[in-house]
Parts: C-alpha cells; structure tokens; sequence
C-alpha cells in the first residue's frame, strides 16, 4: 500500500521505478505507449479489493474476474460519468494491464521474485448497436491473494478520493498503514521518503512539496507535523486525529444578555495549527519502520515494561511495610544533593525521538 508500486504524476511516465530496502525489492516497468500506471488508475484495484471483500464477507464466491458497468466504477470512486471520463477510464485500464511489477513481496523463497500486471486483461461488452453495457477485467493473483488476507486490508476514508496531488494520496496510503496502535504517531526523514515514494523529483523539489503538504494538512484522519533535529535533518511526523464527534460551538447562549461558557470543549475540526514542532520535543516517535506490526511490538512492548515496573515498585512497597524500622536518616541537605554522586536514570524521564531504550545516548 505504502511502496512505490505507481506514478505519482499525471505526466506519461516509462521511466522505471527501482526499489531496494532489506529484503524487499521492487521494479515498476511500463511500455511507451501507455506509461506507467498512476496512484489515480490504483482508484480502480480499490474498487476492485471492495467488491472481492463484500463478496466474501455476505458468503458469495469470490472471483479474480470481475464485471461492472463504467458508471459503477466511476461513481465509486469519485469521476464524473460524461463520455470524457469513459474514455478515462478505459486509458486507466490500458496503463494497469500494461504495466509490469517484478517484487519479493510476500514470497516464501529468499530471492524470488513475482512478475504480474496490475490487471491481466479487461475487454468491453457493447450492445448491438455498439453502446457499451459493461466491462469485465482479471485481477493477478499477488493482488487477489492480498485482498483475501485481512492482516493486509485496510479501510480508508472516502475523502481520499478527493485528494488531487499524487504525493498527498501516496503520504495518505503510508500514514494509512503505519497507523497501528502508535498513540505518539510515526515520523520518516525526507530522504526515506523520496526514495520509498519511486518520484522523479529531485530531492529539494520533493522536499518543498513535502512542506506545503505539512502546511496545507490535506490528509484526513491524521495531523502531519515538521521536525527537525540538532544536526538539521528534516523529519515528517503524524500523529492520527483523537476521534471525537460532531463539532460543536464552545459558547452557546444562556438566556441573560451576555455570553457564558457552556462547559464543552473545543471542536477538533478546528483550523490545524501549523506543523512544526521544535528540536526539543520529548514524543518518542518511532522512526522509518516498514510495517505496523514493527510499531505495535513496539507499543506492546512499552506497555510490558510499564507493567513490571508497577510490579517491582509494589513487591518494594511490601517489603519495605514488613522489614523491622530503621532510625530515620537526617534529611539530605541541597549542598549534599548537588555534590554527591547523581540519582539514578528514572525510566519514566522523556528522551530525546532518538534515544535507545533506557534513556542512553
């Protein structure tokens, strides 16, 4: 979801796309006639992925080969429904089946790779009269499989389709899957984000666009922040939007003449402040991992070491409660607290984004 599988530009593309980070390897191949398809011809596969899910999930037999009428896929995924837009949509078509995808992704063998297109192939059902009734198209079996397995399906939120820029909706899909359990959010540094995007860009165009984007906050459901740190490496972070309901006013009227407060908060639908956060922030926002799995070991495991710490300091508590007392020792001057030897490292001390467990640096 969040791998460079697509173009970000409306722009005919056939440049490829090379994509190296540990055992993951992708290569994006297109042919001149049609270019690469784009995150805009990915709208079709999520349509595609909702139809096998509602399939499956009413007990109907699920299928790679699938048949709809242009105005169902249209309308689902946000177009118009003019002629202009049929013919859209059959390019969309063109660019999926001839675009190739070569990626270890999900193979049990070390070094194999599948080589698929994003749709194998799709024909148009006309009338007698040559109007078009329909299209039928086959979906590979990477991507049927994927669709099948809960742990790689997420929902998203239909606003995204009204995301215009390419690297807004690529930044959604990434925020999207590494949304997990992280309450303090995610953060990438810009480098890992142009290479994981596949953007022709260069790295200080990419970069600027990365900042209106933090300026702008297009992405719904989560609030981007800037960062940076001591040594001036730019950072994206995200944190998900607290779920709350609908907005309402903070002031309401009490019947007196003046205004009185109501007793309820604020809307969090409120204008975003603007994204930047300083050097000196003390969230502990994990950094460029890969999958939401990665973060929610990590979460999982603060919540363990919170838990025996609890634990430690209740067993100190009774112990303390049932030992015989001891002569009280005279109270420790504040001389004596600055030249003697320093306490030992609360683990409950924020540390710096990226500090190793245990407070070290």
């Amino acid at each position: 979801m969040a791998y460079p599988f697509f173009s970000l530009s409306k722009t005919h593309r056939v440049a490829p796309i090379d994509f190296v980070a540990g055992n993951v390897t992708i290569r994006v191949e297109a042919v001149p006639d049609h270019g690469m398809a784009t995150i805009w011809d990915a709208d079709i596969l999520i349509w595609a992925a909702s139809q096998i899910v509602e399939a499956r999930d009413n007990g109907l037999r699920t299928s790679r080969l699938m048949a709809a009428t242009p105005y169902e896929i249209l309308t689902y995924v946000g177009r118009g429904t003019s002629s202009r837009d049929y013919q859209r949509l059959k390019a969309a078509l063109d660019r999926l089946q001839s675009t190739t995808v070569s990626t270890s992704i999900r193979q049990p063998a070390e070094g194999r790779r599948h080589r698929f297109s994003w749709i194998n192939e799709w024909q148009e059902r006309t009338d007698r009269n040559g109007r078009p009734e329909g299209i039928e198209l086959i979906v590979p079996d990477w991507f049927y499989q994927a669709v099948l397995d809960d742990a790689l399906v997420l929902t998203i939120d239909r606003t995204y389709f009204d995301l215009t820029g390419g690297l807004d909706r690529w930044l959604y899909r990434l925020v999207r899957k590494h949304g997990g359990r992280q309450r303090a959010g995610w953060r990438f540094d810009f480098q890992h984000l142009h290479q994981k995007s596949g953007s022709l860009s260069p790295f200080k165009r990419f970069a600027f666009e990365l900042r209106d984007i933090i300026r702008r906050q297009p992405l719904p459901g989560y609030t981007l922040f800037l960062e940076t740190e001591i040594g001036g490496r730019a950072l994206l972070a995200f944190e998900p939007l607290s779920a709350c309901g609908q907005a309402v006013d903070g002031l309401v009227l009490s019947g007196t003449r003046t205004i009185v407060l109501s007793g309820t908060r604020g809307s969090c639908y409120q204008e975003p402040k603007q994204g930047l956060t300083h050097g000196n922030s003390t969230q502990n926002r994990a950094l460029n991992l890969e999958s939401n799995i990665d973060s929610n070991l990590e979460e999982r495991a603060r919540d363990v070491e919170n838990l025996i710490r609890d634990a430690a300091r209740s067993l100190s508590v009774t112990a303390r409660k049932s030992a015989p007392s001891a002569p009280a020792e005279p109270p420790q001057t504040a001389t004596s607290r600055r030249g003697g030897a320093s306490p030992s490292t609360d683990p409950d001390t924020p540390r710096l984004p990226l500090d190793p467990p245990g407070g070290r640096r």
